[in-house]
């Protein structure tokens, strides 16, 4: 899940930005942004063309030169000492969201030998009060069910063990638990979530995720309304105050609501600074920051939480002092600046630019004052035309049958993908390993993922990668369950969790590439939020594992195989300039065939092939289309953001044209 916060900045703004033809040559040009090219965005420019008129704003009038945010950044240092203290600063925040997800786990967790507790037996050792008050079911104590007979008179008699004729009754007194493995008591324990109620640690997960899409809308709209860092601040003293109160509920419903308000900070306590940092990064190290970030903190974070939970032994501890280091957001002012591209959505450029220049300050470089000119100018502008794509909606996607499609298989794969990720993030406890052990060496996972799809993804595709990966951790999953439970088990199930880490960082960043522009947030987030729903299903399927302990993985496995082989049907982005209007979306991939390989597809020439299509450019309009960040996509974790609709003003599309 985090992995849900790896992807959201990358619905990029398309930009209208033409430029000023060379000197002494009279022509018009058609800047691109593509999808692919290894570290940073690629700016795909064609050659002027002789004989050709310069863009015109009114038929007479060359337009004023255009700059975005991407265009200033090198100029004032793309990673610079101001952005590299930005990045430490996403750390703790890191820590925050791996805690806020993964918590839960470790608060509920229940040792699997639990029998009724017997007080009249009390005085004997275990085994004694087992072989004398518990009877056999396939060979080991049953866990809900005690003979109904007077202990005190079989005491009397000597008796040390049962009679299988006896009657059996269920647990009178409540139970006992086996500490050895989980050293600690749970609140599942104290409370007795076992047996009729044993599926209460799973509704209360549940119960987390609906919080979560609940607080992503909320913080989604407190973002677009009053900024970035005060939804950033808002998110994260509700996790703490609600995460704090989680040590001192009395009852199930009591656990619910807390977990409900701490849901509210899942992920957007890690989001909106994941964004804030990638907004004040330049292009050419977006993607290391999106990715490290991800793949050391919070990587970091998920494997240290178990160990944290072991030796602090107390649940009770372990929710206070999991959530009270979210306290520290309240510091975030000081350090990290407001979202420039927020600030300039809302009319505030002159903020912005100072934003700006105190990161040239920082950064020890000079920026002359015409550039900031020339910058304020053309957000000035782009506000004027963000305003031309307000009639579009998330519906539009719905009204020709390609676009259709796409986008429901878009829902399906990534609902797929969503709920496979959670199963196996929560069915760590019933591979028959040490739970403790096994969650981080399948949190660990994730660093060579994140690493090793920052090196393939823009060599081999998304299609072909999103379709192996997914595949790849349904076969394993489903080789899980053939083989003895154990360490062979646990190894294979922990390589389905490896790639399926692959397929969930692939997820978001493909759908942004191929929903078109003007609808790109809205389609993005709805999609997100539709993975939210297949995580709430994600626990009852782990669930399953009362019934029979293959059970989860076997279904994990056929929806990893399905969501797989489906996304072989949806376009490949890679290296293709991406929709910008919905006529562009309609016809994206058409002509693609499954078999398209873009580490094998002969890569064309873009002056000759700006030149092949001269006709057809003639007729379009000049602009300056941004795609999707390339390289890697961002890890499970950033998703929250593309909930919420505060993308709709930063990362809305600022024209209609066709492209």
């Amino acid at each position: 899940m985090e992995g849900q916060a790896k992807q959201a900045y990358f619905v990029n703004e398309a930009f209208t930005h033409e430029e000023p033809p060379p000197s002494g040559v009279g022509a018009d040009t058609l800047h691109r942004r593509k999808s692919g090219g290894n570290k940073e965005l690629q700016l795909d420019v064609g050659g002027f063309k002789k004989g050709q008129e310069v863009a015109t704003g009114n038929g007479s009038d060359p337009l004023p030169p255009s700059m975005d945010f991407d265009d200033i950044l090198p100029l004032i240092g793309e990673f610079g000492r101001y952005q590299k203290l930005l990045f430490i600063c996403m750390i703790p925040f890191s820590f925050f969201v791996a805690f806020v997800y993964f918590s839960q786990i470790f608060l509920t967790l229940i040792p699997e030998q639990h029998w009724c507790h017997v007080p009249e037996l009390d005085g004997l050792d275990v085994e004694a009060r087992l072989a004398l008050s518990i009877p056999m079911t396939n060979g080991e104590y049953n866990n809900c069910y005690m003979y109904d007979v007077n202990y005190t008179d079989i005491l009397a008699q000597g008796k040390v063990m049962a009679d299988p004729q006896w009657p059996r009754v269920k647990c009178r007194h409540g139970w006992s638990y086996n500490f050895t493995e989980i050293p600690y008591a749970t609140v599942a324990t104290e409370q007795n979530w076992v047996c009729d109620d044993a599926a209460l640690p799973t509704y209360a997960q549940s119960i987390f995720f609906l919080g979560a899409i609940v607080g992503g809308l909320l913080f989604g709209w407190v973002a677009d309304r009053f900024g970035r860092i005060p939804a950033l601040i808002g998110t994260n003293m509700m996790g703490l105050l609600a995460g704090v109160g989680t040590a001192f509920v009395g009852n199930f419903w009591e656990f619910a609501i807390m977990r409900f308000f701490v849901g509210f900070a899942f992920d957007n306590c890690f989001t909106m600074m994941y964004i804030l940092v990638l907004e004040y990064v330049g292009p050419k190290y977006r993607t290391f920051v999106a990715n490290m970030s991800i793949a050391i903190f919070f990587t970091g974070a998920a494997c240290l939480l178990p160990w944290i939970a072991y030796f602090l032994a107390d649940w009770k501890l372990l929710a206070i002092v999991t959530s009270a280091p979210l306290l520290l957001a309240i510091f975030t002012p000081f350090v990290v600046p407001e979202s420039a591209r927020w600030l300039v959505s809302q009319g505030k450029v002159d903020k912005a630019v100072g934003i700006l220049k105190k990161l040239e300050k920082g950064n020890g470089r000079q920026v002359p004052p015409q550039t900031y000119q020339i910058f304020t100018d053309s957000c000035k502008r782009m506000q004027e035309q963000e305003a031309q794509n307000g009639k579009y909606s998330v519906l539009d996607l719905f009204k020709s049958p390609r676009l259709r499609r796409t986008t429901l298989l878009l829902i399906v794969i990534w609902m797929a993908i969503s709920l496979v990720f959670d199963g196996h993030v929560r069915n760590v406890g019933s591979l028959g390993l040490d739970i403790f052990f096994t969650f981080t060496l399948a949190c660990f996972t994730e660093l060579p993922a994140d690493t090793l799809l920052t090196v393939i993804l823009d060599r081999f595709g998304r299609r072909w990668l999103a379709c192996s990966s997914m595949v790849l951790s349904g076969v394993f999953s489903l080789l899980a369950t053939v083989v003895p439970v154990g360490i062979y088990s646990a190894a294979l199930a922990i390589m389905g969790r490896f790639f399926v880490n692959i397929s969930y960082n692939i997820g978001l960043q493909w759908a942004a590439e191929v929903l078109p522009t003007v609808v790109r947030a809205q389609a993005v987030a709805f999609i997100h939020i539709m993975g939210y729903v297949a995580s709430i299903i994600a626990p009852f399927v782990v669930y399953l594992a009362n019934i029979s302990q293959a059970l989860p993985l076997i279904i994990l496995g056929i929806l990893g195989i399905i969501g797989g082989l489906l996304a072989l049907l949806l376009p490949e982005t890679l290296n293709h300039v991406l929709p910008q209007t919905l006529s562009d979306g309609e016809e994206f991939g058409r002509g693609q065939s499954i078999w398209d390989f873009p580490c094998l597809a002969k890569q064309v020439d873009d002056d000759e092939d700006e030149k092949r299509n001269a006709d057809v450019e003639e007729v379009r309009s000049q602009a300056f289309v941004r795609g999707t960040q390339t390289g890697a996509s961002l890890n499970a974790s950033t998703g929250g953001e593309l909930r919420s609709s505060i993308l709709r003003r930063s990362i809305k599309s600022r024209n209609s044209t066709k492209l």
